[in-house]
């Protein structure tokens, strides 16, 4: 396609009428530029971006899964296997990225590495089983850089996934036993008496 196009061109690319596109032109909010003749040229890269960008079948899909907790490691193999049959299915070679730990923070190896290969332009098309599966918190931005980075972003939600009490449950603990073993001592026995009150709390909250 080329990128400059006519004034029908560009009234089909942006679906407003030419007399629109005319009128736009005489209060200033959209100018052509004019061709020797004085034709009107349109630069159709800057109205429909996306026509110009590279297909994502060009580049890579990447396959997101994550847990929180070690004993949800049956789960991530889970997650694995449906995002990587549904790329099957659907024809497209990708490649999986794991995380286990808490989804409450960007600092994970990968999801580190999802955003740099994000970044630059290597990835075509972002799959997810369920949103709070890259990021229980903040996962927007991630999709706002997605689409500037004209990444196709595929969440399933297939399956149930953890509940959000579930999620932040293992989130608080692990908050808490950093927090407390950097203030008593790894080794303590008050950290680990609260720790373990901790843990009580959480397995009598998810019974409730």
């Amino acid at each position: 396609m080329e990128r400059y196009g006519a004034i029908g061109e560009a009234s089909a690319a942006l679906g407003v009428s030419i007399t629109t596109l005319r009128r736009w032109e005489r209060e200033g909010k959209l100018l052509p530029e004019r061709t020797a003749g004085g034709q009107r040229r349109y630069d159709l890269a800057k109205l429909k971006p996306e026509l110009f960008r590279a297909a994502p079948q060009d580049r890579t899909t990447i396959a997101y899964a994550r847990v929180s907790r070690h004993d949800q490691k049956d789960d991530l193999e889970r997650q694995k296997q449906v995002l990587e049959l549904y790329c099957a299915r659907q024809g497209w070679a990708c490649e999986v990225i794991a995380d286990l730990g808490s989804g409450m923070h960007y600092h994970k190896k990968g999801v580190q590495r999802l955003l740099n290969a994000i970044i630059a332009g290597d990835v075509g098309r972002l799959l997810i089983t369920h949103t709070g599966r890259l990021l229980r918190f903040g996962a927007e931005p991630v999709f706002a850089i997605c689409e500037a980075k004209n990444v196709e972003v595929v969440i399933l939600n297939q399956g149930e996934d953890t509940t959000v009490e579930e999620d932040l449950a293992g989130d608080v603990l692990a908050i808490i036993t950093v927090c407390s073993a950097r203030l008593y001592g790894s080794r303590s026995r008050k950290n680990q008496k609260l720790i373990d009150g901790v843990k009580k709390a959480v397995e009598e909250a998810q019974t409730c």
